[in-house]
């Protein structure tokens, strides 16, 4: 096990007269019908790790299905779909409407490559200013178009970005080898080049900011390999933003307890039963032997 790194008093002590709104709203957009697994997982995560209030946007044929498989605490909010049922580019007033309800909003897992649902969320990151942390499928639609992230609304507050080596490739259009070499280089120059968070999942994850600060985690192991762990890692880190840690704090953060999370998770289930939702299960471990 890895030496404990204690979180920040921001998250472990809550004022006695504290309520759900002290702790931040965040707002997933998340799923599709072959994805609604890793909207839930991002969801779960969220509430485990200190949110006061989450909203889930989803296709809203996948409402139904989803909110008998959900937390009951997680808020649902139907938008427009696409004939594939993804999110559609018809859903934005909505959306942009509903982030005056939310402290950080949370994009791409299980978007879809869909090309109506990739132009929704380039016009959500370039046009909403709220905190954000960008994964997955809302990666992919940043690949070709980095520079959207200068042109953001919310620029003054950088975006966390988290891709694995695959998607960090397709950003920069360079070999999935390449960045493997060089892991905290170019996680380094993606950062400072267009003012976010880099969060560079894999062994070791890299967590870069825009001031050249770098994080190199220690945490974790290879049973979190597996679908769904990087949904859980958006979710953590959505609620350390809504908390009040600044993006570079709550990204590393994050990616520690994440880790952290999957070791001790592993104890019980190995590295070959682990699966994400294990990951989510030992959060609350975790925060204990953080304190």
């Amino acid at each position: 096990m890895s030496k404990i790194m204690q979180l920040p008093t921001r998250l472990l002590q809550r004022r006695l007269k504290s309520n759900k709104a002290d702790f931040g709203h965040v707002f997933i957009l998340a799923g599709s019908l072959k994805f609604s697994g890793a909207a839930l997982l991002a969801a779960e995560a969220c509430l485990r790790s200190g949110a006061g209030l989450v909203t889930l946007g989803l296709p809203k044929n996948l409402c139904p299905a989803v909110l008998k498989a959900k937390a009951r605490e997680i808020m649902l909010l139907p938008l427009a779909e696409t004939k594939e049922r993804t999110l559609s580019i018809a859903a934005f007033k909505e959306i942009k409407n509903f982030t005056k309800k939310a402290q950080v909003l949370v994009i791409g897992p299980g978007l879809s490559g869909n090309k109506s649902t990739q132009g929704l969320a380039r016009k959500v990151i370039s046009e909403i200013a709220i905190p954000m942390v960008i994964d997955a499928d809302g990666l992919n639609a940043l690949a070709g178009h980095l520079n959207i992230l200068l042109r953001r609304k919310g620029a003054a507050v950088p975006a966390v970005l988290t891709p694995h080596p695959g998607e960090m490739s397709r950003l920069l259009s360079i070999d999935t080898k390449k960045v493997q070499a060089a892991r905290k280089r170019v996680a380094k120059e993606l950062a400072g080049d267009y003012n976010c968070v880099i969060v560079l999942k894999g062994h070791r994850t890299v967590v870069a900011g825009p001031d050249k600060k770098i994080f190199v985690n220690t945490t974790g192991n290879p049973g979190m390999a597996k679908a769904g762990s990087g949904d859980v890692l958006s979710g953590i880190i959505g609620a350390f933003l809504a908390q009040g840690l600044s993006a570079f704090k709550a990204a590393v953060y994050a990616v520690y307890l994440h880790g952290l999370a999957g070791d001790l998770a592993k104890k019980e289930k190995t590295q070959i039963s682990l699966i994400a939702s294990d990951i989510i299960a030992k959060i609350p471990a975790a925060i204990r032997k953080s304190h």
